[in-house]
């Protein structure tokens, strides 16, 4: 299955040649660059959330194998959406599905389903894509949707991952787990910021559970917030010890209007 851009030309730059230059503009030149098992990064167009997206990718090093967690917008697909096999078309070049690595997590998954309508329309992994590509022509990814938000889930889809990355780099090199979220959306920029630091300091603590209970028990309308539950979950087996928030800022400090505002935070788990 070759999948094209839902989002070109609108979230980011269509043109090759323009989104080089989009991206490059929110790169941080000259940082020392550290692995990372997982990371948290927005998927917003890039406007207002490229700064927040180019601080992390400009801090790690990229692997060869990219797993991309995001929410489904679209409501549409399996409840874990594993896009199996194929190829993705983007501006800067086609990117491929690891096959391999797909079917470990199917295998170690019982929530997981090989699906390809959930990613047709969703921008959420789309637009991570440009970013890795400005730093990496040699890499493969595994895409992944939820939208059964339960915690129940989330562990299993976190733990079926850690699994299948054991297994799978046993034999290849180091993979990355992405989630792909944004932050409280539509609420005042002091709201925001007040919601959105709750849900990270349990990022930063490691703290899948808490993260989960958090985001339930203060309404914070964080999209993505099942996969970065699962992300913390697989990050942990894989032998995460900690996180560090790298940016944080809300689109009131792009568009100057600080009454409805979505947040944005970027984190590398180590």
């Amino acid at each position: 299955m070759i999948r094209q851009p839902a989002v070109a030309g609108r979230f980011y730059e269509g043109s090759p040649t323009l989104l080089e230059k989009e991206v490059g503009a929110f790169i941080e030149k000259g940082l020392k660059k550290e692995k990372a098992i997982g990371i948290v990064s927005p998927h917003a167009g890039y406007v207002y959330s490229g700064a927040v997206a180019g601080a992390v990718y400009s801090r790690i090093i990229i692997p060869k194998t990219i797993i991309l967690m995001g929410p489904n917008h679209t409501g549409i697909g399996k409840a874990v959406s594993v896009f199996p096999e194929g190829e993705w078309t983007m501006p800067n070049g086609p990117v491929a599905v690891n096959n391999k690595l797909a079917e470990l997590i199917l295998k170690y998954s019982k929530t997981a389903s090989a699906d390809y309508h959930a990613h047709q329309h969703e921008h959420s992994l789309e637009v991570q894509i440009p970013f890795i590509q400005y730093f990496s022509k040699d890499f493969s990814i595994v895409p992944i949707t939820i939208m059964d938000t339960s915690l129940k889930t989330c562990q299993d889809i976190g733990e079926g991952i850690a699994k299948a990355v054991k297994e799978y780099i046993k034999e290849a090199e180091d993979v990355l787990i992405v989630s792909s979220t944004d932050m409280t959306h539509y609420e005042s920029h002091d709201s925001a910021k007040s919601k959105d630091k709750k849900a990270i300091d349990k990022i930063l603590s490691l703290d899948p559970e808490g993260l989960h209970k958090t985001v339930k028990e203060y309404g914070i309308s964080m999209c993505g917030f099942a996969p970065t539950v699962s992300m913390l979950f697989a990050s942990k087996m894989l032998g995460a010890k900690k996180a560090s928030l790298i940016k944080y800022m809300t689109s009131g400090e792009v568009s100057g209007d600080y009454e409805q505002v979505v947040g944005y935070a970027g984190i590398i788990i180590q």
